[in-house]
Parts: structure tokens; sequence; C-alpha cells
């Protein structure tokens, strides 16, 4: 039972990561970098946080995808 709810931890935790690093902080960035540049008045700060989200994009997907997968492991490991 404890190897099957790890196994849906860490699909779950995979597909949490790439939504997160992709959808909400890669594309998200492109958008915010986008919006602040067609605005009237260009505000530096929008477009900084857009710049941030693309910059750290990869490492806090890896990092979600990481702990979901050591939690996921836990569980795996509590069967044997």
């Amino acid at each position: 039972m404890y190897a099957i709810i790890g196994l849906i931890i860490l699909i779950a935790s995979a597909v949490g990561a790439g939504w997160l690093g992709v959808w909400i902080l890669f594309i998200g960035g492109i958008v915010d970098i986008i919006d602040a540049i067609k605005a009237v008045d260009t505000d530096a700060m929008a477009l900084a946080i857009g710049v941030a989200k693309i910059v750290f994009a990869a490492p806090i997907g890896w990092g979600a995808f990481t702990l979901g997968a050591l939690i996921g492991n836990c569980f795996i490991q509590a069967q044997k």
C-alpha cells in the first residue's frame, strides 16, 4: 500500500513541478515581460520580476520535484 502511495506522490510531484517550473514561472515570466514592455509606462520592477521568474524557473522546478521525490521515496522505502 505504501508503494502505491509513494508512486502516486512521485507522479504528482513530477506533474506539479513541471506545471510550476514551465507554466507558472517560465511562461508566466515571458508574459510578464511582454506586458511590461507593452505598457504605456514601463515599470522596471515588473520587468525585473519577469526576468527573475525565467531565471529561477528550472531550479525551483527541480527543487519542487526533488522534495516530492524524497517524500515519495520515503513512502516506498517504508514498505520494505
